[in-house]
C-alpha cells in the first residue's frame, strides 16, 4: 500500500519559493483549509506566534492530484551544503525522440526557469551517451535538474 506524503523544503522566503515552484512544476498555490481566509489565519488558530507567520503563500499542490503537495517552511539558517535530495523535472519528452530534439526541449525549459529566477549550474552531456540534462538552482540555491 502506498502512503500520502508532502515534500517540505526549508527556505527563507516561502512566498517567493511557492510562486517559483508553482510556475516551474505547473502546480497551483494551495488554498488554506476550509474556514480560513489565509494560511496565516489557519496557523494563528493552531497557536503559532506572529513571528512564525509568512504573510503569503507557502504551499503548492498538483492541480491534477498526481504529484505530492509541497510546503515551504521558514528556517533561519541559510542553505550551506549541497542538497541530499533534489527534484528532476522531465522536459525532454519521449526517449525515442532524437537526442537533439530532446536537448532543445530541455534547453527551452531551462531558459523559461531562468526567466523565473533560477540559475544554470552545469550541462550534463557526453557525446555518445543518450542522456542530456541541465543542472540548476532555484532562487534560494536549492539544486534541481531538468532532463
Amino acid at each position: 500500500m502506498s502512503v500520502r506524503y508532502q515534500l517540505v523544503i526549508d527556505c527563507a522566503d516561502p512566498d517567493r519559493q511557492a510562486h517559483f515552484w508553482a510556475a516551474a512544476l505547473g502546480y497551483e498555490l494551495a488554498p488554506p483549509p476550509t474556514g480560513f481566509a489565509t494560511w496565516d489565519d489557519y496557523y494563528r488558530d493552531l497557536g503559532l506566534p506572529e513571528e512564525a507567520l509568512t504573510g503569503g503563500a507557502d504551499r503548492i499542490s498538483d492541480p491534477q492530484g498526481g504529484g505530492p503537495a509541497i510546503w515551504f517552511q521558514v528556517v533561519e539558517d541559510a542553505k550551506s551544503v549541497k542538497n541530499r535530495l533534489h527534484i528532476d523535472i522531465h522536459a525532454s519528452g519521449d526517449r525515442a525522440d532524437p537526442i537533439e530534439t530532446r536537448k532543445k526541449r530541455v534547453d527551452a525549459e531551462a531558459d523559461r526557469l531562468v526567466g523565473l529566477g533560477a540559475t544554470i549550474t552545469c550541462v550534463m552531456y557526453q557525446e555518445g551517451i543518450d542522456h542530456y540534462a541541465v543542472g540548476m538552482k532555484d532562487p534560494e540555491g536549492n539544486e534541481f535538474d531538468i532532463n
